[in-house]
């Protein structure tokens, strides 16, 4: 059998697809780049809205234990999920085509806002608009948990992972030395498989002769990866490794930059870590005192640093979940991890619940937009989008 053949038997091709998967791919996951605002659990929710409910490329189990799995590999979980439907969907090109289309939206956002940050010194007038957005992806969260409790939360087990979840959840909430999803996730997964069983010291040297700039953008590349390569669980957890490597350790941002740059990255849509293509703009720009020319170069290379191990985890992670999925105590481990996963969709969406829900125009938008989208299907970009001029209209 050929190499092709046999990747083939394990999930995926390196052949070249239908060109009309591609295509589909690639409109879908533009507009999903373009609209979907609010983090890793809104973009999740979004995905399966599109994905299993309206194009139905994949069912919700499937859809679930690609959720899990990607908590378990380093890297920004939502844009791996993006990466994993285009690899199931149309092979080795799927999985680039859908990963890049789903970054690049942000990135073409963010830096012309970067040069504007850079020129005028001031974070873009958008409160009003991130306040209406902000309240109705409660809604798109609510109906994605809600969905895919019937796939999750099957048996007495799943129900009783679930709830301790939400407990532990709660109780282990300010732990930050390890990221609380591992941990609660790592639980689910044992507790399921038992269930179901049969009986950097080089860089100076390498840097130094390669003068001041190269050597900057060389540290500041090197960053990206290895916080790309080993950040576990959701892109709110991006700040730390920031502080440790971009600020305190190599002394490229100031402190306030990087705050700036972590507010680029929460109020533009797409995934979180895209805050590194605004970061390596303004390192570019002003550390490196390269202006506006080496800030594009660099807040290009800086977004190719912290994305490109995820894709190289999800072709990786491809060849084996498919075999993981039909071994009986692999199975257990799944469904006890997909139960989890939907109690931690529920910590995430009272947390944002709380933040974002103050007053009677916001918790209105947010009533409606899950009757919207649970009664009458309305399309989860239609209401963010929509709430986002609502948000413009009262708020400003």
């Amino acid at each position: 059998m050929s190499a092709i053949g046999k990747l083939g038997r394990i999930g995926y091709s390196l052949a070249m697809p239908d060109r009309g998967r591609l295509i589909e791919l690639a409109k879908l996951f533009t507009k999903l780049g373009f609209t979907a605002f609010g983090g890793p659990a809104v973009h999740a929710g979004m995905m399966e809205d599109e994905v299993v409910h309206r194009r139905k490329w994949i069912d919700r189990q499937h859809f679930l234990d690609l959720l899990s799995a990607v908590n378990f590999i380093p890297g920004p979980n939502s844009t791996e999920l993006a990466i994993h439907i285009g690899l199931i969907r149309a092979g080795f090109p799927g999985l680039l085509v859908a990963g890049v289309c789903f970054i690049t939206p942000a990135v073409l956002i963010i830096l012309p806002l970067a040069w504007l940050y850079t020129t005028y010194g001031q974070m873009p007038a958008v409160t009003g608009v991130m306040r209406g957005i902000g309240a109705v992806v409660i809604a798109v969260i609510a109906v994605a948990m809600l969905r895919l409790c019937k796939a999750a939360l099957n048996s007495p087990l799943q129900i009783a992972i679930a709830i301790v979840t939400l407990f532990a959840g709660v109780k282990l909430r300010n732990m930050t030395a390890v990221p609380v999803e591992l941990i609660l996730l790592a639980m689910a997964a044992t507790v399921g498989w038992m269930a179901h069983r049969k009986p950097t010291t080089t860089l100076p040297a390498i840097a130094l002769p390669l003068g001041p700039t190269a050597a900057g953008l060389l540290s500041m590349v090197l960053a990206f990866l290895r916080i790309g390569a080993t950040l576990f669980g959701s892109g709110y957890l991006l700040v730390p490794y920031l502080q440790a490597g971009l600020v305190d350790r190599l002394n490229l941002l100031t402190q306030q930059q990087m705050q700036d740059s972590i507010a680029i990255g929460q109020i533009t849509p797409g995934p979180l870590l895209t805050t590194a293509t605004f970061a390596g703009y303004v390192i570019g720009h002003t550390r490196l005192g390269g202006g506006h020319g080496l800030g594009i170069i660099a807040g290009v290379l800086a977004t190719l640093a912290i994305f490109a191990p995820s894709f190289v985890f999800v072709a990786l992670l491809g060849r084996v979940l498919p075999k993981i999925r039909a071994m009986p105590g692999a199975r257990g481990a799944l469904d006890g991890m997909n139960a989890a996963v939907v109690a931690m969709i529920l910590l995430v969406l009272i947390k944002l619940a709380t933040v974002n829900l103050r007053d009677a125009w916001s918790i209105g938008l947010a009533v409606v937009g899950t009757v919207l989208m649970f009664a009458w299907n309305v399309n989860a970009t239609w209401l963010i989008a929509g709430a986002g001029v609502v948000g413009w209209i009262v708020y400003r």
